[in-house]
């Protein structure tokens, strides 16, 4: 038989002469075998001679344009049954020449992307030809805006196969502030190689694949709004309020260290109704004149009045402090002192007391004879007192602070202390009496 050339989807014939050389009638069964078998039809497939007789049998090529029938020389034998002589069958053998197609299909996904600076898309090639091919991509866009990178840059799929290909799109410079800049462009895919190929068939030929970026601004408009808005507020402020505000605080200033004019006939600090060497105020609760609490005190140290002793001496006596640290066993009364040093009075104008282990029980202050104040000790941690008129303590008399233990407190070790542990701290003016 003569070679044989085929398209795939195009149909070509070839004949085989069929002869009796026998001496009988005899029936010739025909039938295609090898890869040309499932296309390739003999007509008619039986014959029957007599003897000394031939026919010539159409073979006829009909391949399918599939990816399954590859280009290239493909075996067609045809096998000859005689049905008198079965051993005497025979398989006439030639060769078809598959011609080449090419045939590509892409998928660009997605259509549409949205990003800050760049996107990424993705594209499907599947190669629908009968050979294998390498694929180029060509971008395509209006301006010079966008960036393109593909990787692999020119993938080769074999027949019938798929490839992914990523697709990165970048822009040049960010869109700060505004409305989404919508950048469109097209890829076009096409066979690389055998140029003179490719401009043969037909299909190689596609539309392109339209896609668009969308670049979104890096902030957005609200936030300009926003801007806006802090932006006024903050030139309200400078404006408006804060003149508003310091001129507030300047009058509150001034008013606050304007001297206040002493009563006719009373000395400097001196209360009312009191005679030289101090005394209680005859006012409602007995309060001294001046004196305040400090900072988380209940004011009750202010019901002691100044003490009264010895004259103090014409000079100015010198700032001194005197600090008694107590510790008591839990469930116990302790007692600690300080004596005032002979031939001097103490006018105390501060004491600060401090319980740092957080301790449970009563804590009472004690100046000379007349208490100060009583307090609970698991109500403070720091406690102060402030006096502007000082409490003046004669020689040998004494500061007494005295703790009931209830409950030791944890310091801050994290152990549970085995007992309590106050310190107080007494301050003021140490003067030399005169004698």
């Amino acid at each position: 038989m003569p070679a044989v050339t085929v398209a795939p989807g195009d149909t070509a014939t070839t004949g085989v002469t069929v002869r009796n050389d026998s001496d009988i009638v005899e029936a010739y069964n025909l039938e295609v075998v090898g890869d040309c078998a499932p296309w390739t039809t003999v007509d008619p497939p039986r014959v029957s001679l007599y003897p000394g007789t031939s026919e010539t049998v159409t073979i006829r090529l009909e391949p399918p344009r599939s990816p399954e029938v590859r280009a290239g020389e493909v075996p067609l034998g045809v096998r000859v049954l005689p049905t008198e002589h079965p051993e005497s069958v025979r398989v006439l053998e030639t060769t078809v020449h598959i011609e080449e197609f090419r045939e590509l299909r892409a998928e660009l996904v997605p259509r549409r992307r949205r990003g800050w600076l760049r996107g990424r898309y993705r594209l499907t090639v599947r190669n629908q030809g009968n050979s294998p091919v390498r694929v180029g991509f060509t971008p395509g866009q209006a301006g010079e805006e966008l960036g393109f990178a593909f990787s692999p840059a020119e993938p080769k799929p074999e027949p019938g196969e798929s490839t992914e290909v990523g697709l990165r799109v970048r822009t040049g410079k960010p869109v700060w502030f505004g409305a989404p800049v919508v950048w469109p462009f097209t890829v076009d895919t096409a066979e690389t190689g055998d140029q003179e190929t490719v401009g043969r068939d037909a299909t190689a030929v596609r539309a392109p694949l339209d896609a668009e970026f969308v670049q979104i601004p890096i902030f957005p408009r609200w936030l300009l709004v926003v801007l806006a808005a802090l932006l006024a507020l903050l030139l309200a402020w400078f404006a408006l309020v804060r003149p508003a505000v310091r001129s507030a605080a300047e009058e509150a200033v001034n008013e606050a260290v304007q001297p206040r004019p002493t009563p006719a006939g009373q000395p400097g600090g001196q209360a009312p109704d009191t005679g030289p060497g101090g005394g209680l105020d005859a006012r409602p609760g007995g309060r001294e004149p001046g004196a305040t609490p400090g900072s988380g005190g209940d004011g009750s140290a202010a019901d002691a009045g100044t003490s009264g002793g010895a004259g103090v001496s014409g000079g100015a006596g010198r700032q001194s402090s005197a600090t008694i640290d107590l510790q008591t066993p839990g469930g116990a009364t302790r007692t600690g002192t300080y004596r005032v040093p002979d031939n001097s009075v103490f006018g105390i104008t501060d004491i600060v007391v401090a319980n740092f282990q957080g301790d449970e029980g009563v804590l009472t202050i004690t100046f000379g004879d007349r208490k100060i104040t009583t307090i609970a000790l698991e109500t403070f941690r720091n406690q102060d007192y402030h006096w502007v008129t000082p409490i003046e303590i004669p020689e040998n008399d004494t500061v007494t602070v005295e703790v009931t233990c209830e409950k030791p407190g944890t310091p801050a070790t994290g152990r549970r202390a085995r007992g309590c542990h106050e310190v107080l701290n007494v301050s003021g003016v140490l003067s030399r009496t005169a004698r």
